[in-house]
């Protein structure tokens, strides 16, 4: 192997080590005092509770671990939003799971704990997946309720979804393993069944502290709101059982009894591994973004038998498209070749192109490859190392703004469930047209050396720098080289900051962040619960210029 091959090799597996360590932080939830206290409870963990209810870890996938990721540091931080959610399979049924944490601020829901709600929801009605609420919360965090009550995107809107699910025929079950109060309470309850684990899950509009303060009723949470209240006298929840996992093995029960769903009837033949091993990814994709590199060597690693076929190879070559197997699973595969290639001209004379740029031929052989996908009910996968379209006149004059709108209007209209996993660069509007999260991937991922944003940091910083300095000049002020470069150097550390694919995670606009070799992982269990939710209409593309 050469030297640049074992130097990505290091350079890879050095940030997937950092991802294993972050994301173990992460797992600790409120630390290992909270979990102490949690068990002196006698409750499990939520963590502990997924564990026990699902068939297996192994194939679960977690969605949002690294949310609000370094956000909410004055209240002491919110290790994954407070709530742990994913796709996992129980009693062999695949399913979605949210369970609060109640060792992250009791539970509480912070603004991105609403988001992170709000995604996984999506998840089961875009897939039409039942879903289980593990519910362990004390309701809003009071210090920033304005950013968490009244909008749409907010808390109020996991109850609208609740009961458009329940319309849709998309089981809900919620057990109540600890405190549920104040509006939260009608999360369980619009559920298709609520449980509750006696003497630790209480619900109720308000305990009993407001409760003395609104009416001057004296009255303790578990008279007011525990589980023999709720089972034996208000018939607000169906059953009650003596501890967590009691609970949690009638969930199971509950699942081994229902009926299976219609299937949208993607194909799926037996699975094989590639024959090219994946781990050579680490060596073969390079930790600078500037070095080029053959993106159909990486495909190779992640299809089954590593067998590819190309359309339209020779044709719009910064933009592979073809189909393939995940894990069995039938796909369309729409990635950014990062190498230098040569394409033809219209005088047939050959023209270099950079890679990891979209071309006006690149546009158009991308946007014809997804409607025939469509036409075939294939899923597509986009693979994401993308500097943006090309820029200058030559590209104006050419029509690159009209090709690329054909590429996102195949890409917003398209039927057939999407699925992007953000390898490298996913800059300005080539994120859009790879279906970036704007454009309803059922799932995103990105791998440690993603970024996402408009422009890279070197350019940005280089324009940031101009406005500032002419800014400046127009008050009279002259600035040194060595002030400028000084200037340069603070904005780009800032901007990078916010590159990092931990801070896209933060913010959810990937669904995490994975080891490259979980990808075939991701993209299979992803097409497994699209699978459940036929699709009902065919492709239209709306007006496209030609």
């Amino acid at each position: 192997m050469d030297i640049k091959f074992n130097k990505n090799e290091d350079s890879n597996k050095l940030l997937v080590s950092e991802l294993k360590r972050k994301l173990a932080t992460v797992h600790l939830g409120g630390g290992k005092k909270k979990i102490d206290k949690h068990h002196e409870k006698g409750k499990l963990t939520a963590r502990e509770r997924i564990e026990y209810l699902l068939d297996s870890m192994e194939s679960f996938l977690e969605v949002g671990a690294f949310t609000a990721d370094g956000m909410y540091e004055e209240w002491g931080g919110c290790p994954s939003a407070g709530v742990v959610t994913g796709i996992g399979y129980v009693s062999g049924r695949q399913c979605v799971v949210v369970a609060n944490d109640a060792t992250v601020k009791a539970g509480a829901w912070f603004p991105m704990t609403a988001k992170k709600n709000l995604r996984a929801q999506e998840i089961a009605i875009e897939n039409k997946l039942p879903i289980i609420y593990l519910v362990d919360s004390a309701g809003v965090f009071l210090p920033m309720q304005d950013e968490v009550f009244p909008d749409k995107e907010h808390f109020g809107r996991q109850f609208r979804n609740n009961a458009r699910m329940s319309s849709e025929g998309i089981i809900q079950i919620a057990a109540i393993m600890g405190s549920c109060v104040a509006g939260g309470a009608y999360l369980p309850i619009m559920s298709d069944e609520a449980m509750i684990v006696d003497k630790t899950g209480s619900i109720f509009l308000a305990g009993s502290y407001l409760v003395k303060a609104a009416i001057g009723e004296d009255v303790d949470n578990e008279t007011l709101g525990g589980a023999s209240t709720h089972c034996e006298i208000s018939g607000v929840t169906d059953n009650k059982y003596p501890g967590d996992k009691e609970c949690l093995d009638a969930i199971k029960r509950i699942f081994d009894r229902i009926g299976d769903n219609d299937k949208a009837g993607f194909n799926r033949v037996k699975p094989q591994p590639p024959k090219e091993d994946p781990s050579r990814i680490y060596g073969l994709f390079p930790n600078d973004r500037n070095t080029p590199y053959n993106m159909l060597d990486i495909i190779r690693c992640l299809v089954d038998d590593s067998e590819f076929e190309e359309y339209k190879e020779e044709y719009g070559k910064t933009i592979i498209t073809g189909y393939g197997r995940i894990d069995g699973w039938s796909v369309g595969i729409v990635a950014n070749q990062r190498t230098v290639v040569k394409a033809k001209k219209g005088n047939g004379s050959n023209e270099m192109q950079m890679g990891g740029v979209i071309y006006s031929d690149s546009a158009d052989k991308a946007a014809r490859f997804i409607m025939n996908c469509n036409q075939r009910k294939i899923p597509l996968v986009f693979l994401h190392d993308v500097n943006g379209f090309m820029v200058g006149s030559r590209s104006e004059h050419g029509g690159i703004i009209k090709d690329g709108a054909k590429m996102v209007n195949a890409v917003s209209n398209s039927v057939v469930p999407k699925f992007s996993i953000v390898l490298g660069s996913s800059y300005g509007a080539g994120n859009y047209a790879m279906c970036g999260k704007a454009y309803d991937p059922r799932l995103i991922y990105a791998w440690p050396n993603a970024q996402i944003a408009v422009m890279s940091g070197k350019s940005a910083a280089k324009t940031l720098l101009q406005i500032k300095v002419s800014a400046m000049k127009a008050k009279g002020k002259e600035i040194s080289e060595e002030d400028q470069q000084k200037m340069l150097d603070e904005i780009k550390a800032s901007y990078d900051a916010k590159l990092s694919p931990y801070y896209a995670a933060s913010q959810l606009w990937v669904d995490g962040v994975i080891d490259p070799l979980d990808t075939r992982k991701v993209i299979s269990t992803g097409i497994e619960a699209a699978n459940n939710a036929p699709i009902e209409k065919s492709m239209n593309v709306g007006v496209i210029q030609t």
